[in-house]
C-alpha cells in the first residue's frame, strides 16, 4: 500500500515509525567461517558513509520539496560529510541547552507541537550502485543515528519515516531498487515530537550523525539472535540458551548448529538448535563450570552459529561473544555472580570536540582504556543508547553498563527548579505510551546480547508515571536476568515499582546515610554525583567512604566523563575550546556543558588523580615497617600485580625496592613487611621521610602496558622533630639598616631588601643584582571563582573579600633591629569591618633570607574566607617550578587523597589547568618548599616554617582570571604570580548550583589564622 508522507507526522505522537523494520540484535554475519572468525568487514554490508549532496533550509517552507524525484537535479548542491552534524559543517548554529527546550523564549509551544517557522531541514542525496554481490538479493538500509526525524525516498518513491535519534532505523529498499545508479534521498528535520523526548543536557544538533550502510542477507538469514546464560545458585553449572528468529519461513531441512569456543580457541561443545516455529529456533546446551565474566576478569567465549541448507551447504555464520554471568538481587543487595557489587562509575556522553556526537572507534578505544587505567568499572550511557561498538568494548575490556534509553523530558516538568505537573510528559498520558515504548524496545532488542549490560535504564529526568512504569515492566518481562533503573521515582513514590534500586542525583552524603539507616527496602546508587564542572570533585571521599560502611550503598556514577566543548576560532583565527553561547546560540546554558574528568580534546584532567585513587579496588595501608594489602576485588587475586615501594627523604628517593608479588585473595587482606637497609635512616639523619607503595601490572593488559600503576598508598613520618634552621652567612658580621623618610632598607652580602612605609609592604628583593619583585606582596582573601563557587553564589555571599583584597589601609609600620636580623611589620585594616586586621612581618636574616609571618585577626558575622594568603608578582622569566609538596597534579584540602608527597616539576603556564572557563587552578597542598627559577636556575625558594603551606604559581592574578570568560581573554604573560597561603577553602563538588563546600574545608572568618614561610635565593 502506497503511503503519502505528511509533515503533520512531526507533531503526531502516534506516528514515529512508518515502514521501519522491527528492531533486532546488533550481531554480524558472514558467508564463510573464516570471515566470521576474523571478524572482517562484512561482505554483505556496503558503506554509504562519506560525501553526500546537501541542501539546508531554515524551515520546511523553504526546503526543496521535490528534491527526491529522479528528475530533480542536485549536482550543484553543496557537499556534506556523513556521519556528521549539520551545525558543525557550516549550516545553522550549534546550541547548548541543559533543561530548557531550545525554543524557550522564541515560541509558545505545548507538547507535542513543533515550530513551523523554526525547524531547520537538511535534504541529503546519495547516488549509489548496489554491489555486485547484492544482485538478486533483498537490499536493506540501516541508519544508525539520525537526529531527530527523517523521511526516506529511493528513486523518487517514498520508503519510510522514523524518529528516535539514537537507535537504528532500517528499511527494505528492495521494491524501489533499480539497475545501475540509484538516488537515495533523506529529509532530516531538527524538530519533531521526538525533540520533546530528547531534552538531554547536551548540544542540540541535527543530521545523519552515525553510520549509514546497505546490507543484504543470505538465502536463509537469522535476523535476530537472543542469547541467555543461565547459572545455577552456586554459579558452577550453566545453560547456554539461544533463540534465533529468521526473516521468513525456514526451508525444510535447514539445520542450525552452535559451536562454543573458549578464549584460547578450543572447542568446548557443539549443539543443534531445535525448530520451535516457522521462523523460530532454540538452542539449549549445558556448560559445566564456565569461567565467569566480570569487569575484573572479562572472560568471553565465542559462539559460532552455523546455518546449513538441507544439502549441508553453509549459508550463514554468526560469531557472538558470550559472557557467562549472573546479575541478581540477594537480600536487597545487587550481586554479580553471588558477590556484592560496587559501581565505581561515570556518566559518559558520546562526544568529540570537533565532531560533536560523531565519535570514532579511536575515540572509543581511548575512552575505554582511560576508564580502566583510572580504576573506573562502570558507565551509564547518559542519556541514550551509544554506538554498538561501545558495548563490544565494554564486553571485551570489562566495564559494567547501565544502558539508558533515549528519553529525557526535563524541561517539560521542571521550570526554574519548580515542578509544573500540567506540562509533564510522558507522565500518565496514554498518547505518549507507544512512542516512548518504541525507544525501550529499540534499545533492548539491539543491545540484549552484551554481557557488560547489567541494568536497563528507563531514561533520565522525565519525572515518573504510568508510561515509564510500563517501560520498566517491559524490560522485566523480556529480560529477568537484568535489573531496571529509573531515578525519577524519587519525585513520585506512587511509581516506586519502576526502579529496582533507589537512585538519586547529587544527594548529600548525610542524605544518603539517612536513607541507608532508615530501614531501606532497596539498595542505593548515585546515578549522578560529584558534578565535575570545572575545578571540582572535592569531597568525593565522603561518598566512597560509604562503600564499606553500608552494604546497601553500591556506588555511583560521576557526572560526567568528558567536557562537551567545541573547537572554535576567535576573531584572530586562533582555535580554542568553546561552550554554550559562543556560537551566538540563544537561549543557552553557557559553560554548564563542561563537567568532565576528561577535557573535550581528550586530555586527562587533574581531577582524575582523585578519582583514580578513590576508585582503587586494592587499598594499600602503609606504615613504617610494611604494607597491608586490602583486596576489594570480588573475583581476582593480586597476583597479576607487583608491589614496589620507595623511601623518600625530604622528597628525594633514597631507596627503591625490587618488585614483589603479593598474592591476596579477593575480599581478603595480606601483609607484606618491608626489607629496608638497617642504616637507611641513620645515614640520612633527622628529617621528613615518606614511604610510597604501589601495585603495578606485571604483564600487558588490553588497556595498559606492564608497569602501569593501579593502586597507591603512602606513609609520611619524621625520624626526629626537625626545627627549621636558617644558615647564617659567616662573611656578613651585621646587617646594614637604612631607615629613610619613606623606605627602610636592609642590606647585606650580595642582597638588598627594601620596605616602603608609603606602600605599606615589602617592595624590593634584590639578590646579586637581580630584582625579584615586580609587584609587591599584599594580603589576599579572594580566589578566582570556580564553576562550583559560581553555582553556590560565592561572589554574593563572600564578595566583600574581593574588595578587601583590592583595598586595604596600612595603619602601622614597626621596625625592630636585632643582632642578626631586622624585622619590619605592617598592620592592615579593611573597610569590611573595623575588627578585621592582618599583620605581616618580614624578618631579614644575615644570609638574606626573609622569614615571613602573616596573621589574620577575624570578626564575627562575616562570611567565609575563600583564601588567606600573600600574593606577589615576580618577573615572567622565573617560570620554572619545583615543588616539594603533595602532587603531582593540583590538589585542594578536599581533593588531596590521591596526591602523594614528593618533588615535582612543571612550569607556571603548565600549572594553569585546562578548565574551559578560567578559574582558580594549580594549587598544591602540603607545600614544604617551592622553587621558582629562570632558565639559569636562579630565583626564589619559598619554604614553609612549621606547618606546610598551600601555594600556587600562575601567569595570572585571581582578578584577571575572575574577569575572563575564555582563556584567550587573559592578558599576555608579563609576570609570575606567586600566591602563598596558609589555607584555601576546598573546591566542593556535590553539585554546581548551590551545594557549599563541606564545613571542614571552609575557612571561618571569625577566628585567627597564621602561616609562616621563608624566602631565600636560588
Amino acid at each position: 500500500m502506497t503511503v503519502t508522507p505528511k509533515l503533520a507526522w512531526l507533531s503526531d505522537t502516534s506516528v514515529f515509525a512508518v515502514n521501519r523494520l522491527p528492531a533486532h540484535s546488533d550481531h554480524t554475519y558472514y558467508e564463510t567461517v573464516k570471515e566470521a572468525q576474523k571478524r572482517k568487514t562484512m561482505a554483505l554490508r556496503h558503506d554509504l558513509n562519506g560525501n553526500w549532496k546537501f541542501h539546508y533550509a531554515i524551515n520546511p517552507a523553504t526546503r526543496p520539496q521535490d528534491f527526491y524525484k529522479l528528475e530533480y537535479e542536485c549536482g550543484s548542491w553543496d557537499d556534506i560529510t556523513v556521519p556528521g552534524h549539520i551545525q558543525l559543517q557550516g549550516y545553522g548554529k550549534p546550541q547548548y541547552a541543559n533543561t530548557m527546550y531550545p525554543w524557550d523564549g522564541h515560541h509558545h509551544l505545548r507538547p507535542p507541537e513543533v515550530p513551523a517557522d523554526d525547524n531547520p531541514v537538511g535534504s541529503y542525496v546519495k547516488y549509489f550502485q548496489a554491489p555486485e554481490n547484492f544482485k538478486d538479493k533483498p537490499v536493506y538500509i540501516s541508519f544508525q543515528g539520525v537526529e531527530s526525524a527523517f523521511y526516506l525516498w529511493l528513486n523518487g518513491e517514498f520508503v519510510g519515516y522514523s524518529e528516535d535519534s539514537f537507535t537504528p532505523a532500517e528499511f527494505d529498499l528492495t521494491p524501489y531498487l533499480q539497475e545501475g545508479e540509484n538516488k537515495l534521498s533523506v529529509e532530516v528535520y531538527q524538530r519533531s515530537t521526538g525533540s520533546w523526548l530528547e531534552d538531554q543536557d547536551f548540544w542540540r544538533f541535527s543530521g545523519i550523525f552515525r553510520d549509514v550502510y546497505l546490507y543484504t542477507v543470505p538465502d536463509i538469514h537469522l535476523y535476530d539472535v537472543d542469547i541467555r546464560t543461565e547459572l545455577d545458585d552456586r554459579y558452577e553449572h550453566a545453560v547456554l540458551q539461544g533463540e534465533f528468529t529468521s526473516v521468513s519461513d525456514i526451508p525444510t531441512g535447514t539445520s542450525i548448529v552452535g559451536e562454543l569456543y573458549d578464549n584460547k580457541g578450543e572447542l568446548l561443545l557443539e549443539g543443534t538448535a531445535v525448530q520451535t516455529g516457522d521462523k523460530k529456533w532454540t538452542l539449549s546446551e549445558k556448560v559445566e563450570k564456565p569461567n565467569l565474566w566480570s569487569a575484573e576478569d572479562p572472560y568471553l567465549y565465542e559462539l559460532y552459529i552455523h546455518v546449513y541448507k538441507e544439502d549441508g551447504t553453509l549459508v550463514e555464520c554468526i560469531p557472538q561473544s558470550i559472557g557467562f554471568r549472573k546479575f541478581e538481587m540477594i537480600d536487597k543487595v545487587m550481586c554479580l555472580n553471588g558477590k556484592r557489587i560496587v559501581f565505581k562509575g561515570v556518566n559518559r556522553h558520546e562526544f568529540n570536540c570537533r565532531n560533536g556526537r560523531v565519535v570514532t572507534k579511536e575515540d572509543m578505544l581511548w575512552d575505554i582504556k582511560t576508564l580502566k587505567q583510572n580504576n573506573m568499572n562502570a558507565v551509564r550511557t547518559s542519556h541514550y543508547p551509544n554506538q554498538s561498538y561501545w558495548y563490544e568494548l565494554c564486553d571485551r575490556y570489562g566495564v559494567y553498563v547501565i544502558d539508558e534509553m533515549n528519553l529525557e523530558t526535563h524541561g517539560s516538568w521542571q521550570k526554574m527548579g519548580a515542578v509544573e505537573p500540567s506540562w509533564n510528559i510522558p507522565g500518565n498520558l496514554p498518547e505518549w505510551q507507544d512512542i516512548v515504548m518504541d525507544r525501550a524496545i529499540s534499545m533492548y532488542e539491539r543491545d540484549k546480547n552484551h554481557p557488560s549490560i547489567l541494568i536497563w535504564s528507563c531514561g533520565n529526568e522525565s519525572y515518573a508515571g504510568e508510561v515509564i512504569l510500563k517501560c520498566s515492566q517491559y524490560f522485566k518481562e523480556k529480560d529477568p536476568g537484568r535489573l531496571v533503573h529509573y531515578e525519577g521515582v524519587f519525585y513520585d513514590r506512587t511509581y516506586e515499582a519502576t526502579s529496582d534500586m533507589e537512585s538519586r542525583m547529587y544527594a548529600k552524603p548525610q542524605d544518603i546515610i539517612e536513607y541507608l539507616e532508615g530501614n531501606p527496602q532497596k539498595p542505593y546508587i548515585s546515578c549522578e554525583y560529584m558534578h565535575a564542572m570545572g575545578n571540582s570533585v572535592g569531597g568525593m571521599y565522603k561518598y566512597t567512604d560509604l562503600e564499606q560502611a553500608y552494604p546497601l550503598y553500591q556506588g555511583g556514577f560521576i557526572w560526567d566523563y568528558i567536557d562537551q566543548s567545541l573547537v572554535k576560532k576567535d576573531r584572530y583565527g586562533v582555535t580554542h575550546l568553546a561552550y554554550g553561547g559562543d556560537f551566538e546560540d540563544r537561549p543557552t546554558d553557557y559553560f554548564f556543558c563542561t563537567n568532565g574528568i576528561v577535557t573535550a580534546d581528550r586530555q586527562i584532567s587533574p581531577k582524575m588523580q582523585e578519582v583514580k585513587y578513590l576508585y582503587q579496588n586494592v587499598k594499600l595501608q602503609v606504615d613504617k615497617s610494611g604494607v597491608t594489602v586490602l583486596n576489594q576485588n570480588l573475583f581476582v587475586d593480586t597476583s597479576r600485580y607487583a608491589l614496589e615501594y620507595d623511601v623518600l627523604y625530604q622528597g628525594t628517593i633514597v631507596y627503591q625496592s625490587e618488585q614483589h608479588v603479593v598474592a591476596v585473595a579477593p575480599g581478603e587482606e595480606g601483609r607484606f613487611e618491608f626489607s629496608l637497609p638497617e642504616d637507611l635512616f641513620a645515614e640520612h639523619g633527622a628529617g621528613e621521610y615518606a614511604i610510597h607503595a604501589r601495585l603495578v601490572l606485571v604483564e600487558d593488559e588490553r588497556w595498559a602496558k606492564v608497569g602501569h600503576e593501579i593502586a597507591f598508598g603512602q606513609y609520611i613520618f619524621k625520624e626526629e622533630i626537625e626545627t627549621s634552621k636558617i644558615q647564617l652567612n659567616s662573611r656578613t658580621k651585621k646587617l646594614k639598616l637604612v631607615e629613610g623618610d619613606v623606605n627602610i632598607g636592609v642590606h647585606g652580602q650580595d642582597f638588598s631588601i627594601l620596605f616602603s612605609k608609603q606602600a605599606g609592604t615589602l617592595v624590593s628583593i634584590n639578590y646579586e643584582g637581580r630584582e625579584m619583585i615586580s609587584v609587591p606582596p599584599m594580603p589576599l582573601f579572594w580566589r578566582a571563582t570556580t564553576d562550583n563557587d559560581k553555582g553556590f553564589g560565592q561572589a554574593f555571599h563572600s564578595g566583600m573579600w574581593y574588595a578587601a583584597s583590592l583595598a586595604r589601609q596600612c595603619t602601622a609600620v614597626e621596625l625592630e633591629e636585632k643582632e642578626h636580623s631586622v624585622t619590619v611589620t605592617f598592620t592592615y585594616k579593611f573597610s569590611i569591618s573595623e575588627e578585621v586586621s592582618v599583620t605581616t612581618s618580614y624578618e631579614v636574616l644575615l644570609g638574606g633570607q626573609i622569614r615571613v609571618t602573616s596573621t589574620y585577626h577575624g570578626a564575627a558575622n562575616l562570611p567565609q574566607l575563600p583564601i588567606f594568603a600573600l600574593s606577589m608578582k615576580v618577573p615572567a622569566d622565573y617560570e620554572n617550578l619545583k615543588w616539594y609538596a603533595m602532587g603531582p597534579d593540583e590538589n585542594y584540602s578536599d581533593r588531596a587523597k590521591g596526591a602523594r608527597l614528593g618533588i615535582f616539576e612543571n612550569t607556571v603556564l603548565d600549572n594553569v589547568s585546562p578548565y574551559v572557563m578560567p578559574q582558580e587552578s594549580g594549587n598544591r597542598t602540603g607545600v614544604r618548599s617551592l622553587e621558582v627559577t629562570n632558565s639559569l636556575g636562579r630565583g626564589l625558594k619559598i619554604k614553609a616554617e612549621g606547618k606546610p603551606l598551600e601555594c600556587n604559581a600562575s601567569p595570572y592574578t585571581a582578578f584577571e582570571l575572575e574577569h575572563a570568560n575564555h582563556h584567550y581573554e587573559l592578558p599576555n604573560i608579563h609576570y609570575t604570580v606567586l600566591t602563598i597561603s596558609g589555607k584555601q577553602m576546598g573546591v566542593g563538588g556535590d553539585d554546581s548550583w548551590g551545594a557549599p563546600v563541606h564545613n571542614e574545608h571552609l575557612i571561618k572568618a571569625n577566628g585567627a589564622l597564621t602561616f609562616e614561610f621563608t624566602i631565600d635565593r636560588m
